[in-house]
């Protein structure tokens, strides 16, 4: 009974203590500004998660330089009321909401269909969408919604959208694919046997678990891509603690206190929006070295797992086998 109780306890315990590190980090650091990033014009850029937070100011700011923006998400009230303040703001901009649930392997593969069917070239994939700390729920095809939503669904609309992205690479003008990961990342753990976390339940693990796998696969997919020979870039990074409505699903004490800290201690959708912007835009990442883990605007050393090969290559081949792609 202790024991359970214990395994339980420790993720949550490990989180919490994370989370109070990076925010002490973020207060004595001054957040990253984004330079002045080039036009944008002609590309195409699909954001998922784009209606709100740091997806919304992406979505934003690219529309804002002439890039033609395509916000994938689930709440379509929400995503159409984001396309209309980014037009409020920027008359011409070239901004569309798309249906997009990441629950659904056959909603991410009727979304990918769409868009090819339009002819359209992709020349950058921000994977932004998550969920954070919900209750142990499946997805549709039955994955724990962690892992479901926040890698598999973009593992898939990755896998799909590749050749996209390699058509519209160009030698010196890379494809890119930025996937907005988190230190959590850090105290996650990859249990190729349990992915779904069957074994033990902890939705604050299991939101670890998903992050490392979202920098494996970011990792693994950037050297694949490289070898290959292929003109797309992949990055991975992680904004710092945000004022968003991820924390919904916080223990109630402490959802009552981060509520008024966040405006205090915590980034701005705009300042988590700005690595993630760097890493899609920015002139200084081009070409063939790049990639990595991102955060504060600039590339970090992370934990072992993620530089491990054989990890990244099993857990690769394991999410090919579940999506029913090999």
């Amino acid at each position: 009974m202790l024991s359970a109780v214990w395994i339980y306890l420790l993720p949550v315990l490990k989180l919490y203590l994370l989370g109070l590190k990076v925010l002490l980090a973020q207060l004595f650091s001054r957040p990253f500004r984004l330079p002045v990033m080039p036009r944008q014009d002609g590309k195409v850029a699909i954001v998922t998660g784009g209606g709100r937070g740091i997806g919304f100011e992406v979505a934003r700011h690219m529309a804002g330089l002439g890039a033609h923006v395509i916000i994938g998400g689930k709440n379509e009230q929400e995503g159409l009321a984001a396309v209309r303040r980014i037009c409020e703001e920027h008359k011409e901009a070239k901004v569309e909401f798309k249906k997009l649930d990441l629950a659904s392997l056959q909603c991410v593969r009727q979304f990918v269909q769409n868009f090819k069917e339009r002819g359209l070239p992709l020349n950058i994939l921000i994977n932004n969408a998550g969920v954070m700390l919900i209750p142990e729920s499946r997805t549709e095809d039955g994955f724990e919604q962690h892992f479901g939503v926040n890698y598999l669904g973009h593992f898939l609309l990755t896998w799909l959208l590749l050749d996209k992205l390699k058509a519209s690479g160009k030698c010196h003008n890379f494809s890119r694919v930025v996937n907005v990961s988190s230190s959590a990342h850090r105290i996650g753990n990859i249990r190729l046997n349990d992915l779904n976390s069957c074994q033990c339940y902890s939705a604050h693990a299991a939101y670890c678990h998903s992050k490392l796998a979202q920098l494996l696969f970011s990792s693994h997919l950037h050297q694949d891509l490289q070898s290959g020979g292929f003109p797309v870039s992949s990055f991975a990074v992680d904004p710092g603690m945000v004022d968003t409505a991820l924390y919904h699903h916080l223990w109630t004490p402490l959802r009552l206190a981060q509520s008024p800290m966040a405006h205090l201690l915590f980034k701005t959708p705009a300042e988590g929006a700005a690595t993630v912007l760097y890493a899609a835009l920015s002139p200084a990442l081009e070409g063939e070295c790049e990639g990595g883990y991102w955060a504060n605007g600039c590339k970090e050393m992370t934990t072992p797992p993620t530089f491990d090969p054989q990890l990244q290559l099993s857990l690769w081949e394991t999410s090919l086998q579940l999506l029913g792609l090999q």
